[in-house]
């Protein structure tokens, strides 16, 4: 698709800045605004890419931040498709298929599950549930979010998928129909085996669609201790330490094999109010201690809030652009979006950004709701700084025979 100037219908709201962005016929440049303070003055001169802010080094194998309010735009990352043994984030996959089937009505939270002899004696990380107890399903959730236990994970995966080799096939199935192309599972709890691995960028991917596909389930990762009567208490909190020491921080989970190294997939939510809550998402593979993936998670998260702001361009809904439609039972196709389109600059650069649309020419009918039609690319100077698809706000059904043979001849002779 060539990229085509648009005129879009809507004010970009920028971060701390009153001011709106004109997209003309020519071009789409954000015009000058008063800026709140000296910092976020507009520049004239279109910033070369070193002006992009630079993460601080991180100390582990992999790690990558992106920005899940801007649609999982990246801020930084390194060795992001690398195939590296997940260690315990596997059980993000375990987690998704299990909300899966509880949305689905195919197991309850309250519901009862066996203990096997299988899940009583995966080694690692424990609930310390046996083959006496009955346990619901909504503490062996707690047990493998909490705890990390694969005795609770085993048992989940033989509860929802009637066995281990069927739910890893599940997994295996699910991680495909997500997108994660770099991930194979050969177990339910992340232990080392043949062939299991994954990416930071699949992880990302994955613990971005828990967030929004499962909104609700997903607070299990906020709780600090869990505890199931008639087991030890000695490994009741949380093993995500920044759980306790950063309170905009709810999630997700960490991992640990001596292959693996120590992992955080870690979230974090803060509030601004250009853009409302803005969340971002870490991921950091293979650091040297449990105090180091903590630490450099938090640097990650800390530096991506400061570093990068969030600028609101259209709100839920709010066409992006109306461009001709030819052979349609209307004349223009509004194009937009479901969620607010939001993107993230380079802190004081939102007066600088500009816009464009790549679409197909012509545009000809039939389009459905919903359906991908364009995409909307943000540019700090030349550089493309994210990119958001743009679907039709509304169905436009053929034309009748008439209408269609009009546009026919009109679309020949222009």
């Amino acid at each position: 698709m060539k990229p085509i100037r648009e005129a879009l219908l809507a004010p970009v709201l920028a971060v701390a800045l009153a001011g709106a962005l004109s997209l003309a016929a020519s071009g789409v440049r954000a015009a000058p605004a008063t800026p709140a303070a000296p910092a976020t003055s507009a520049s004239a001169a279109a910033p070369a890419a070193s002006a992009l802010p630079q993460p601080p080094e991180i100390a582990a194998k992999a790690y990558l931040l992106v920005d899940v309010t801007a649609g999982g735009q990246q801020l930084a990352g390194s060795n992001i498709d690398e195939p590296m043994e997940p260690a315990s984030l596997t059980k993000l996959m375990t987690a998704y298929l299990v909300f899966d089937a509880l949305r689905a009505h195919k197991v309850s939270l309250t519901q009862t599950c066996p203990v096997s002899e299988q899940a009583w004696k995966t080694p690692g990380s424990r609930m310390f549930i046996d083959p006496k107890m009955q346990v619901p399903v909504e503490d062996l959730i707690k047990g493998m979010v909490v705890q990390s236990g694969n005795d609770a994970t085993v048992a989940l995966a033989e509860c929802v998928g009637g066995s281990v080799d069927r739910f890893v096939q599940m997994m295996n199935d699910q991680a495909r129909a997500l997108g994660m192309k770099a991930t194979a599972y050969k177990n339910p709890e992340g232990l080392s085996a043949p062939g299991h691995l994954t990416t930071a960028r699949d992880l990302a991917t994955l613990a971005q669609r828990l967030l929004r596909d499962f909104p609700q389930e997903v607070g299990y990762y906020a709780i600090k201790k869990y505890h199931y009567p008639g087991t030890p208490v000695s490994n009741e909190n949380n093993r995500n330490a920044l759980l306790l020491r950063d309170p905009t921080v709810d999630g997700l989970k960490t991992g640990h094999t001596d292959a693996a190294g120590f992992c955080l997939v870690a979230t974090a939510k803060r509030d601004f109010p250009n853009v409302g809550g803005r969340r971002l998402l870490s991921v950091v593979l293979g650091a040297a201690s449990e105090s180091a993936r903590a630490n450099e998670s938090q640097k990650l998260l800390n530096w991506g809030y400061t570093a990068y702001e969030g600028v609101k361009l259209f709100d839920a809904g709010q066409p992006a652009a109306t461009p001709k439609v030819w052979k349609g039972s209307a004349d223009v196709l509004k194009l937009g979006s479901a969620a607010p389109i939001v993107v993230a600059v380079p802190a004081g650069a939102a007066a600088r950004i500009t816009t464009e649309i790549a679409r197909p020419e012509p545009l000809i009918a039939p389009f459905q709701q919903g359906q991908t039609v364009a995409t909307l690319r943000v540019k700090l100077g030349d550089q493309v700084i994210a990119e958001t698809p743009l679907n039709a706000l509304e169905a436009v059904d053929e034309a009748g025979l008439f209408g269609r043979a009009w546009d026919a001849m009109r679309l020949w002779v222009r």
